[in-house]
């Protein structure tokens, strides 16, 4: 092997330069990478993406992209762990630096996976917010529904400052500001801490709080279609709550009423 060809080897693989990083609370941060020109993706889809591990191989976890399809950058939104194999040094990245990110978007959050409805419903917790941070943003979502429901729970209101500042700003966008106003209802609530609206999702849907602080209508199978994003436990405990409505579960190869992700990135990280 020659001195060209070794050198090729060293560099870092699908490597992407960071372009900033924020910090929102002691456990959670948000980071955005440029965009490789090729990469084309659906708004809702996660890639792999990671850093060089001690041993000099790839550490890669799958991220959703948080940033809408159209976006010129990428965003991701992530959980730290102390002891993370990969978020450990991941949280330490900063403007400049580069990251692994394999360009082969894949995942069923994704309006194709859904049949044709009025009311779509993102439901997530802690960091399951960011795939719908990138439909939230996608004028196609406005498009096909007539009312985005985005209900969003963590222990404490701190932790949901990333969605509430996105949501926020969606009234001033210049692609979607206006499609958004009167469309896009926004339901946060935490589940440690005192806030307008407390209690876990599941609970919030069966109890019908949520209908009623909304003064919206109860789910419809008819009407209603929903992704979720969150833990294995709770992704298991939404989905009994929605086939409790008449919901049924559906693919990219199948659409049906609603679709969970099931590659989320765990506290494990």
């Amino acid at each position: 092997m020659d001195q060209t060809a070794k050198a090729t080897v060293r560099t870092l693989p699908d490597a992407q330069t960071v372009t900033e990083v924020r910090h929102w609370t002691d456990r959670l941060f948000s980071f955005r990478v440029t965009r490789p020109q090729s990469l084309r993706f659906r708004s809702g889809e996660f890639v792999m993406i990671g850093l060089l591990g001690d041993n000099g191989k790839p550490l890669l976890r799958a991220y959703s992209i948080a940033s809408p399809s159209w976006d010129e950058e990428l965003e991701f939104y992530s959980i730290k762990v102390p002891d993370g194999p990969l978020t450990s040094k991941l949280q330490h990245i900063q403007p400049g630096q580069e990251i692994i990110l394999r360009p082969k978007p894949v995942g069923t959050l994704v309006l194709d996976a859904l049949l044709p409805g009025k009311r779509i419903w993102f439901l997530a917790t802690g960091t399951g917010i960011a795939p719908f941070a990138s439909l939230m943003r996608d004028p196609e979502t406005y498009e096909k529904y007539e009312q985005v429901v985005m209900m969003h729970t963590c222990r404490t209101a701190d932790e949901l400052e990333y969605g509430r500042q996105l949501v926020e700003g969606l009234k001033n966008d210049p692609l979607i500001g206006e499609m958004v106003e009167g469309k896009l209802l926004y339901y946060p609530t935490t589940t440690r801490e005192e806030s307008a609206y407390m209690g876990r999702i599941t609970d919030n849907l069966q109890n019908g709080k949520v209908f009623a602080d909304l003064g919206i209508a109860p789910m419809d199978p008819a009407t209603d279609r929903a992704m979720v994003c969150g833990s294995l436990a709770f992704n298991q405990d939404v989905k009994t709550v929605l086939e409790g409505f008449g919901l049924t579960e559906g693919a990219n190869s199948d659409p049906k009423e609603y679709v969970v992700e099931k590659a989320f990135v765990g506290d494990g990280i």
